[in-house]
């Protein structure tokens, strides 16, 4: 099974930096169909501000097409999805696009049997002044609606197109596979008990050397800061870094003796 094919149609689109910030928003979850209708400048694919927004998504500005009519851009589409913040009277049905996308998909859930998807699905944007036209609403199957702020939802082209991209992205994700997070790097070494007990060690000389810990009266200064490094579970470079503080302080300390800086002079492999 195959997932669907994806078309992004941008309609009477009128700045160009927004056909260029849709293109890079696209390539960035890894679609690459982006029709145009009837948009404010014939030349928009190829304006100075749409390559710049493209960002290096100049495939996807290049393989774009710019079509008269909306009728044109539908072709071979077989589920619509407008985007209107306001559900129009008699339009379909207004939804979260995760939820919406869920049940188009139909993935496979508690034995449940996933159904076909549809072969094409095209996600229509209106201009960036009036949003979509009635009647174009009106030919979609659902109008999605991105939950925002409700005393503020205006969202901006580009930045729309790049949600949708991405819920739509993260959906084909769990039915299709593909897409998948990029591994961690390896987890640093964390040091053990043992590095950590030299690395006290070292602190307590350097912290006797400056007269901060006094030797006579130590009360509880070094258990608590054994406390705090074992909450912080520093990793073997962190001891090695905490271990050249250490020397650091013992060599400028003026009253250390020679003898107690030469045995703190432990090698800290930073």
């Amino acid at each position: 099974m195959q997932p669907p094919r994806t078309r992004f149609i941008l309609i009477e689109t009128s700045h160009a930096g927004n056909v260029g910030a849709a293109a890079r928003a696209l390539k960035v979850m890894g679609f690459d169909e982006l029709v145009l209708v009837a948009p404010r400048w014939p030349d928009v694919l190829t304006r100075a501000e749409a390559v710049e927004r493209a960002s290096g998504a100049d495939d996807v500005l290049a393989a774009a097409r710019v079509v008269p009519t909306l009728s044109e851009a539908l072709d071979g589409m077989t589920h619509l999805c407008a985007t209107a913040m306001t559900p129009r009277d008699f339009g379909p049905p207004t939804r979260a696009p995760r939820e919406h996308f869920d049940g188009l998909l139909g993935a496979a859930t508690g034995g449940e049997q996933a159904h076909e998807p549809p072969q094409g699905v095209a996600f229509l944007f209106g201009s960036e002044r009036y949003g979509m036209k009635n009647e174009d609403v009106y030919r979609c199957h659902v109008a999605l609606s991105i939950p925002t702020n409700p005393v503020y939802g205006s969202l901006n082209l580009a930045a729309a197109v790049q949600l949708i991209a991405y819920d739509w992205r993260m959906a084909l994700r769990a039915r299709f596979g593909g897409f998948e997070i990029n591994p961690a790097a390896p987890a640093p070494l964390q040091a053990d008990a043992r590095q950590l007990d030299g690395m006290l060690a070292h602190w307590e000389q350097a912290l006797v050397a400056i007269g901060f810990l006094d030797p006579a009266a130590p009360k509880k200064l070094m258990p608590r800061l054994q406390q705090l490094f074992n909450r912080a579970q520093p990793t073997q470079d962190e001891i090695h870094i905490l271990r050249g503080i250490a020397k650091a302080v013992l060599q400028r300390a003026p009253a250390a003796p020679a003898a107690q800086a030469e045995s703190a002079a432990v090698t800290d492999n930073r």
